[in-house]
Formats: structure tokens, C-alpha cells, sequence
């Protein structure tokens, strides 16, 4: 079981407090589907500390709080891989991983890592107005969109949404619950709802690497 970093502005995860080699230093948003990779594969090789997935909704103040946390772990870790994508910082966070020596998941962000990079190229060249949604998305959607933008107020909703033609649910480890949740926010914004099944995609084989790294 990863064990969790100790720190109480993080999303801790993990029920003991002995100290692996490795920390993955993780957005909030992929804590569970982390943590179901490492119990399907029975890991026990890193422990996990978690950024709150709120800041997808700031990425301009992400980097500044990986090198917060890259400077509070590094003495104690041998090796830390952020589990981000560059997550709309435009280079920034990559910028601060390469000073820092350190490595992150593939991609632009976690649509493109769960779908695949080729997978998820071909899926944006087939409609640019795509809106994306993960599990993560689907549970979360009120405190991730609705709330934070407003989107209780039609107008608001309709200048937000104005240029996409559909929703693209990217599911990892679906329920009928969550497929039908889903459905019901496409609905809400008025576009068209596709369902594609990625499982974990890159995201499982960057930490099966890791593991056996590790």
C-alpha cells in the first residue's frame, strides 16, 4: 500500500508512516485510480502525496507549488515522479522539472495520457470542439465547473460552451452510475455525449516503469 507523505495541505492517501524510496507527487485527480493500479498489481514501492485537483482551475499557480514540494521531499526521497501533465501551465511546470531533475507523466495533460497520445490526437482531429471528462471529471463536475464558473446561470453557461459540439468521457473504471452521470452533464450543456473506454492507459505503464524502477 503507498504510504502516505506527511503534510497538511496534502491529499494523503496510504496507513502507515514507514518511508518508501520513491514519492510520486500526484495531482489530487488521479489519487484513485493510483491507488487502484497499485492494489490490482499488488506495489509496494513508492509512497503517494497529492496536490488538490482544485488547481486545475489555477494551472498558473501549479509549477510555483510542485517546486514547493519538490523542495519539501527531495531530502527525503531518493526519487520523485510528478504525476502531472503539463495541465495548461504552457511549459511552466516542465520548466521547473527540468531544473529540477525530475520526471513527469507523457503528455499535455491526463485526457491525453489515459486515451493515449496518438489515441488522443486522433480523437481531437476528429472534432476540435471536444469538451473531455475522466471519472474523476464525471464525480466531481459540480465543484470542478458548475460552481467555480458560474454555470448555474444560462448565460454564463452558454458563452462558456458556445464552440463545443460534444462531450468525450474518457472512462477509466466506469460504472453504470458513472456512464449515466455522465450522459446527464452532457445534457446539461447541451452537447452531444460520446463514451470511450481507456482503462489507465499511459498512466499504468509510466508507473509499471516506475515500479520495476523502483
Amino acid at each position: 500500500m503507498p504510504r502516505p507523505a506527511s503534510h497538511p495541505a496534502s491529499q494523503q492517501v496510504g496507513d502507515t508512516h514507514e518511508r518508501a524510496k520513491v514519492l510520486i507527487l500526484a495531482c489530487g485527480a488521479l489519487a484513485k485510480e493510483i491507488l487502484e493500479l497499485n492494489e490490482a498489481n499488488q506495489w509496494d514501492a513508492f509512497d503517494l502525496h497529492c496536490i488538490p485537483a482544485k488547481y486545475h482551475n489555477y494551472p498558473d499557480k501549479i509549477p510555483g507549488l510542485v517546486r514547493e514540494e519538490l523542495a519539501r521531499y527531495k531530502p527525503l526521497y531518493e526519487k520523485i515522479f510528478v504525476g502531472f501533465g503539463d495541465c495548461g501551465t504552457g511549459g511552466l511546470l516542465d520548466k521547473v522539472l527540468q531544473e529540477e531533475g525530475v520526471e513527469r507523466l507523457p503528455g499535455a495533460h491526463c485526457y491525453a495520457f489515459f486515451a493515449g497520445l496518438k489515441e488522443f490526437d486522433a480523437i481531437q482531429e476528429e472534432e476540435l470542439g471536444s469538451f473531455y471528462f475522466t471519472d474523476f471529471f464525471v464525480r466531481h463536475f459540480e465543484n470542478l465547473m458548475i460552481k467555480p464558473y458560474g454555470l448555474d446561470n444560462p448565460i454564463l453557461k452558454e458563452m462558456m460552451f458556445s464552440n463545443y459540439k460534444r462531450i468525450v468521457y474518457l472512462a477509466q473504471n466506469p460504472t453504470p452510475e458513472l456512464q449515466e452521470l455522465a450522459k446527464q452533464h452532457a445534457e446539461y450543456l447541451g452537447l452531444e455525449y460520446v463514451y470511450k473506454y481507456t482503462g489507465y492507459g499511459e498512466l499504468k505503464t509510466s508507473l509499471t516503469q516506475l515500479v520495476e524502477v523502483a
